[in-house]
């Protein structure tokens, strides 16, 4: 007696369909599973074993044999358990097989029969729609986010008794269509109008996150760098319904998707403490999964305190912020995450905070030299923005002033997006941040005056080629911002400012 049925495994933020076989024959009786196993997938056997029996339903004294295929993938997660009962239910008779060749099927059994919620199961289901399968099979708990994909039928059990009625049925009920409310509602305890004083910092902020350029902000302890970081996700634009889609099916395969929010609508703002991990960070493990890049994907990664990070750990950041992924080779396969994040980072300028006030400062120029060394200059190269954040004055801080609504800054950068969306729309990017090398020349044009000038600096100010092409980058979303089709000398001024606090802290020590 044989049956097949067809499930899912994850496999990077993606997955892939897994068919699981069960033979049931004469020999001794034993359960034997094969398939490039991992233990939780070996231990699936006395599960099943334990919640058939609690349901009424004894196996055959015989040799029972589970087959994974392809075998070249390896088996990961509990969301095995119910094919591998379905599947050994089916060879002995009790489910009918012929019905099983279009349904997928997920989910972890408890060992009285009741199917428990697994992760990734967004990803799954939009893997079991490509490969062309009518129906999914989930558990109760994770059928919201399975409703999340559109155009296949999606069906919530609770106990294995509900999975073998319903297969055993003549028609299926046509469960009603997921239809998720797509419209972006800003959810944050911050916002612009908070901030007193800091007018180059908010002018920062918005440069940033117009073009989606990195930001580092430098600075003395108290100046508000870490609540103007937290006011950035009021000014973020909405996320299409694709965006959407990308970011849920990474926190899904995360095991942090929370069903009742439903779809991820807001863009994400992560801040991972100091002492987080290199695998906590990029990404990774024994059984990798996304790391707080991948979380970060689509909208900013906060690094709060940057130099009181592990240096070994934020130099890995090097290549995701330039490739906009980042690539974990393991010996189970190469996986590959998004990382399209704005980095946005703080930190003091000295042990103490306060240097170059020296009537505050008392670090030795070693110290300072030591302190700054922590951050590497290529990683300095990578970053779009340099800004100072200075000490607030009494007054300052006191008085109430009726600052910019996140809200009225959040319109100007969607006017901006819009802008580079249609001026990139043939291209396969769509911020100025992204614009490649080799098309800088076409879309950051310079006239003869202004090429004089960045002559000028580039040599002034040692410039690398990166850095000169982020200035320039930079200066084309100032002039977004202006509504100008050309990049004016003013443009250029300003991006040049936003590259001279990094040489003003890390020369002159």
């Amino acid at each position: 007696m044989y049956s097949i049925v067809n499930t899912a495994t994850i496999y990077g933020i993606d997955s892939r369909i897994i068919s699981v076989e069960a033979d049931i024959s004469e020999g001794m009786p034993m359960f034997e599973m094969v398939g490039y196993l991992s233990s939780e997938v070996k231990e699936a056997k006395e599960r099943v074993r334990a919640a058939l029996k609690n349901e009424g339903y004894a196996l055959p004294i015989k040799r029972i044999t589970v087959n994974f295929t392809p075998a070249s993938i390896k088996k990961t997660g509990a969301g095995f358990d119910l094919p591998i009962a379905v599947a050994v239910l089916s060879a002995i008779g009790i489910i009918d097989s012929s019905r099983l060749s279009d349904i997928c099927l997920l989910g972890e059994i408890g060992l009285d029969g009741k199917i428990q919620p697994v992760n990734g199961v967004l990803s799954m289901v939009m893997e079991a729609k490509k490969k062309g399968l009518e129906i999914v099979i989930v558990p109760k708990d994770n059928l919201t986010e399975a409703r999340l994909v559109p155009e296949i039928i999606t069906l919530g059990v609770s106990k294995l008794k509900d999975v073998i009625d319903i297969i055993n049925e003549e028609h299926y009920e046509m469960e009603p269509i997921f239809s998720e409310n797509t419209s972006n509602i800003i959810e944050t305890a911050y916002d612009f109008s908070m901030i007193n004083g800091q007018q180059a910092l908010r002018r920062a902020c918005e440069v940033a996150i117009s073009g989606m350029h990195n930001l580092l902000m430098v600075g003395p302890p108290g100046a508000g760098k870490s609540m103007v970081a937290k006011c950035i996700p009021s000014i973020l634009p909405p996320m299409d319904l694709e965006e959407q889609m990308e970011v849920s099916k990474i926190y899904s395969v995360s095991g942090i998707f929370n069903e009742r929010k439903g779809l991820i609508k807001n863009r994400p703002f992560r801040s991972p403490h100091h002492t987080v991990s290199a695998q906590g960070l990029v990404g990774g493990g024994q059984i990798p999964k996304p790391g707080e890049i991948s979380l970060s994907h689509g909208g900013v990664l906060f690094l709060d305190e940057l130099t009181e990070f592990n240096k070994s750990t934020i130099e890995m950041l090097r290549q995701p912020l330039e490739d906009k992924q980042v690539n974990i080779a393991r010996a189970t396969g190469s996986f590959t995450y998004p990382a399209d994040f704005v980095l946005v980072a703080a930190m003091n300028p000295c042990s103490c905070g306060y240097y170059p006030d020296l009537n505050r400062c008392h670090c030795t120029r070693q110290s300072i030299m030591r302190y700054l060394s922590k951050i590497s200059q290529p990683l300095l190269d990578r970053i779009d923005i340099c800004v100072e954040a200075p000490t607030l004055n009494f007054t300052q801080i006191s008085k109430r002033e009726d600052n910019e609504s996140s809200d009225c800054i959040r319109k100007r950068v969607i006017a901006a997006h819009e802008i580079q969306r249609n001026r990139y729309r043939e291209y396969g990017f769509l911020f100025n941040s992204q614009i490649p090398s080799n098309l800088i020349g076409k879309f950051c044009n310079l006239s003869d005056g202004n090429t004089a000038y960045m002559e000028a600096m580039y040599n002034k100010y040692s410039l690398t080629a990166r850095t000169y092409h982020k200035v320039l980058r930079v200066a084309r979303t100032l002039a977004d911002m202006d509504e100008s089709e050309d990049i004016k000398l003013i443009h250029l001024q300003e991006a040049i400012l936003y590259r001279g606090l990094d040489k003003k802290y890390w020369e002159e020590c």
